[in-house]
């Protein structure tokens, strides 16, 4: 099992290297954010908000996770309640996203 002792975060609690994310670091921070279990449309998006996310670098928008997974609001909201492209961004090692309180 992965644990987080060497894994550097900011005070949000994001992680701060990106290449140190791993899917373990992943699933740990789900259960933080309060999502026991990833299923597949979880990785879904996860997987397009960190090739997008490195690729720019900077965490995709909630309009573009929508736009670039075809799931919509509703649906990204009952994955990650309370602010999924901050939970996301923050499950798939990436920074917080830009227009994110």
């Amino acid at each position: 099992m992965t644990d987080l002792v060497n894994v550097a975060f900011n005070a949000e609690g994001f992680m701060t290297d990106p290449t140190q994310w791993t899917k373990e670091i992943a699933e740990i921070l789900a259960k933080q954010e309060g999502i026991e279990v990833l299923t597949t449309e979880h990785w879904k998006i996860i997987d397009y908000c960190r090739t997008t996310g490195l690729a720019s670098g900077k965490a995709p928008t909630l309009r573009q996770i929508t736009v670039g997974t075809g799931i919509t609001t509703k649906d990204l909201f009952a994955l990650f309640p309370k602010g999924p492209a901050k939970k996301v961004a923050k499950i798939a090692g990436l920074g917080k996203p830009e227009g994110c309180v």
